[in-house]
């Protein structure tokens, strides 16, 4: 019985999972932090869980919320595991691009009566 199975039968606790750790290294992981994994760092001596979420993110980034989803692993769970992983080299962070903010409306409506004074 592999790892996810026993995981999903409820033969495995999170705390486990952990090594029982209840909170991550680091406390800047939020839900929306993109997880990219570092090329060349050998998957030797991890846990099935943090091979598979190292294995999530090789070809691009994912959230914090999508390998949680992806590992069927609660957050703060998983949180664990991606600390370690930072802490190990195999995974950097990206914080997100904001969305762009409208500024106010006396810059577009600056550059309104630009364009149609040019016609």
């Amino acid at each position: 019985m592999t790892a996810a199975r026993r995981r999903k039968a409820g033969l495995v606790r999170p705390y486990v999972v952990t090594d029982g750790r209840a909170y991550p290294s680091r406390n800047t992981l939020d839900l929306v932090t993109l997880l990219v994994a570092v090329n060349g760092e050998p998957l030797t001596g991890l846990s099935p869980e943090k091979r598979r979420l190292v294995e999530l993110c090789r070809p691009g980034s994912l959230s914090v919320a999508e390998v949680a989803v992806h590992l069927e692993l609660p957050v703060s769970v998983t949180k664990v595991l991606i600390a370690d992983l930072m802490d190990s080299g195999h995974l950097v962070t990206r914080t997100p691009i904001p969305p762009a903010r409208p500024g106010n409306g006396r810059v577009l409506q600056e550059v309104l009566d630009g364009l149609r004074a040019l016609l």
